[in-house]
């Protein structure tokens, strides 16, 4: 027997990511006395400035955006009760075809094997019992979400180390529902072109390839008080304006897939230490 903490480490690519896509999770096993490490990998320069600025418009200081951004994560840490705050400060490489993928030390062009290395270190450290990141296109096509995936099971396979391992994930009926609600939300949203739709529907996956579905509809006020922290980024003002009830309504489920396991846990599960307490 061992005194060291249950151990779920969440690998991420930028600040904020922390609280849409694992906010929920983090905030319960906090709560139920599990150790919760956040690896942030870059540093969310190319996210929005003050005003709204957007990368590349004139007044975009990166430098200054990446500041106000760790301000905002550590504030977002301390509404989800997260032990450890790790940050590997690459820089961040904006979406997938801007300049910045291949800007000097972006993460994106940083060498996995470089990227790896320094998260292996932190496994190393810490002894997750519990990995959660994305999977292999970073659930969306990001650059930085696909590179937080390949360093997160490169570095696994480094270690030799075998946690439970899950990729973040949404069920395609519930992405419908996120189309209906904010069209309920703003009724003149313009319609998206068949592309994107297209490009909408492949995302998350049919709800029976799900492995793992966790309620944390009881977090889901510190889900949506983390993701305000984090209010200088555009993207994230649609999920406040549908204040806390609707907010627990739509993402009071946190959905992964488990691609490695050593407790032969049935599937499906409804918690990610299922075989481990």
């Amino acid at each position: 027997m061992t005194d060291r903490p249950l151990t779920l480490m969440a690998v991420h690519a930028h600040p904020d990511d922390e609280a849409t896509g694992t906010g929920g999770v983090l905030a319960r096993y906090a709560a139920e006395g599990i150790r919760t490490v956040l690896v942030t990998c870059t540093d969310g320069g190319c996210g929005d400035g003050p005003g709204g600025v957007k990368p590349g418009d004139p007044g975009h200081d990166p430098a200054a955006v990446a500041s106000m951004r760790r301000r905002e994560l550590e504030a977002s840490c301390e509404v989800l009760k997260i032990s450890d705050l790790e940050t590997l400060d690459y820089a961040d490489s904006g979406m997938m075809g801007w300049p910045s993928n291949d800007a000097p030390g972006s993460f994106w062009r940083t060498p996995v094997e470089e990227g790896a290395a320094r998260l292996a270190e932190l496994m190393r450290h810490y002894r997750p019992d519990v990995v959660v990141t994305y999977d292999e296109n970073g659930f969306y096509g990001h650059p930085d979400h696909i590179q937080a995936h390949r360093i997160t099971m490169a570095a696994l396979e480094m270690t030799g180390l075998t946690p439970k391992v899950y990729w973040t994930t949404m069920p395609r009926s519930e992405m419908r529902r996120f189309g209906e609600i904010m069209r309920e939300i703003d009724p003149d949203m313009p319609e998206p072109d068949p592309a994107e739709t297209a490009a909408m529907a492949e995302i998350g996956l049919p709800d029976d390839e799900i492995t793992t579905w966790v309620d944390t509809i009881a977090f889901s006020g510190q889900k949506f008080d983390a993701l305000a922290a984090h209010a200088s980024q555009g993207e994230n003002i649609f999920f406040l304006r549908m204040g806390k009830e609707k907010f627990g309504e739509l993402m009071g489920t946190e959905t992964f897939v488990r691609v490695q396991d050593a407790t032969g846990a049935a599937l499906p599960e409804n918690d990610l230490f299922a075989g481990l307490r």
